[in-house]
């Protein structure tokens, strides 16, 4: 066999190990669940449009009650992914979903929808949302404990690709599903990949408190016996160490966040940027039905595109972070979004659906970048008894801040009257250039790699 030449053989690319099963199964389980809440999500705005002829004021009500799990349940589901069982967590949350839409489905398509109200829309949307709380908060928390560091990157790219196509299908399918059989058959479908989860959750290698995985993690196991100490068989009278107390917890993990350089303008930045998604959110569905002149299907198909933006987004991360410094990719999804934000605004002068569609594709495209970057970043600095922890409030402040927004949007909406729509547009503007200020005014901007290990922890 012919061997090839030293310098060619140094120039061959030498490629990527495949990524555990494992992992592959958290993958597939995170696309079934993400499709299924982008549907919900989609379906519920368009049902209530439809059915009951709501506004900015009550589709802003309904979309708070769609995200205010984030804000009442991140920090207990955190507690649980640090001391438990995380695919339990899942699996567990994730069967609430499957209950939540087959109820909805079955109020929207008896009497042909008289069952159904605005009340039932939001509490079972509120049902719903509780299984994606539970992923945001445990898969990430997972992830280092079944792929090696240096595959972090690769391996959260993966699972955004895989939120990334539920963006893009998820709301278009909605809408079309909508128009053709009613949003019953859209919430029956929901249900039906949410169950599919569980099934891919349940294949997932048990693991236990801290995250370990039998046979996948990397926790240690102390020897049997050690020169000096007792052995198995040596009786014993030490009582086990006391475990801290969830509220002590709560406090490490906040402090070692909040005292972090690089981890603090990421949460501040995340924090305005999803407080501005909402109050546009709130303004967007009415805007497309009244102002655009958008169908059901219309309004899935402008949707849809935030997730093609996505796909992009994601597939191109990779190289955007191994050809710009750390910072900068950190930085393109704020601004990014702050483009985008200025192209809907457009659209209350020219009331073109394009300029909609444009806008919801740049959304995906940029912030998907920033997604893998922080969440790289965030894995890296946080030590692995705390990612659950860390991730939760994270996910609290972050997505915590969707209920609010989105109450925010309504609020005004309710306030500006005739002018509701253009008055929520202008201010997710205006929340979004104050997101991309906060992060360009901060250390992570400046970063050229990923750190190798934790910044100083200092709490005083």
């Amino acid at each position: 066999m012919i061997q090839p030449p030293p310098l060619l053989a140094a120039m061959t690319p030498t490629p990527e190990p495949a990524l555990p099963r494992a992992f592959s199964h958290l993958a597939g389980a995170n696309l079934a669940a993400q499709a299924a809440e982008q549907i919900s999500l989609a379906a519920v705005p368009i049902v209530a449009v439809l059915t009951f002829n709501a506004g900015a004021r009550e589709v802003g009500v309904l979309a708070a009650a769609q995200s205010l799990p984030f804000l009442l349940l991140a920090l207990p589901f955190g507690l649980w992914a640090d001391r438990a069982s995380r695919r339990r967590l899942m699996v567990a949350a994730e069967a609430m979903r499957v209950l939540a839409m087959t109820l909805l489905a079955a109020l929207v398509m008896v009497a042909s929808g008289a069952a159904l109200s605005m009340a039932a829309l939001a509490m079972l949307g509120f049902i719903g949302a509780v299984g994606t709380v539970a992923f945001s908060v445990a898969a990430p928390a997972m992830v280092p404990a079944l792929v090696p560091r240096e595959a972090l990157a690769r391996a959260n790219g993966r699972i955004e690709l895989a939120r990334s196509l539920a963006f893009a299908a998820g709301p278009a399918l909605a809408g079309t599903v909508v128009a053709a059989a009613g949003g019953g058959s859209a919430f029956a479908l929901a249900a039906l990949l949410s169950a599919l989860a569980v099934l891919l959750l349940r294949r997932l290698p048990v693991d236990g408190a801290a995250g370990g995985v039998k046979g996948g993690g990397r926790m240690s196991v102390p020897p049997l016996s050690t020169p000096g100490t007792p052995s198995l068989a040596t009786p014993t009278t030490t009582a086990p160490p006391s475990r801290p107390s969830p509220l002590a917890d709560l406090r490490e993990g906040a402090r070692f966040v909040w005292h972090d350089r690089l981890l603090r303008p990421v949460l501040l930045t995340a924090v305005v940027w999803n407080l501005a998604w909402m109050v546009l959110q709130a303004a967007y569905v009415p805007h497309a039905m009244q102002h655009l002149g958008l169908g059901a299907r219309g309004v899935g198909l402008t949707l849809s595109l935030f997730g093609a933006g996505m796909v992009l987004g994601a597939l191109a991360a990779p190289r955007i972070m191994a050809r710009l410094p750390f910072g900068a990719a950190i930085a393109l999804g704020p601004l990014v979004s702050v483009a985008a934000a200025l192209v809907m605004a457009a659209s209350l002068v020219w009331p073109v659906a394009a300029l909609a569609g444009l806008s919801f594709f740049l959304f995906g495209a940029g912030p998907i970048v920033w997604t893998v970057s922080s969440t790289t970043l965030r894995q890296t600095l946080t030590p692995a008894p705390m990612l659950g922890r860390v991730g939760s409030i994270f996910l609290t402040a972050n997505a915590g801040a969707r209920p609010l927004g989105a109450a925010l949007g309504a609020g005004v909406a309710a306030l500006a009257g005739a002018q509701g729509v253009a008055a929520c547009l202008v201010l997710a503007a205006a929340g979004f250039v104050v997101q991309a200020a906060v992060v360009m005014a901060s250390a992570v901007r400046t970063l050229r790699s990923l750190p190798a290990q934790a910044a100083p922890r200092a709490v005083g």
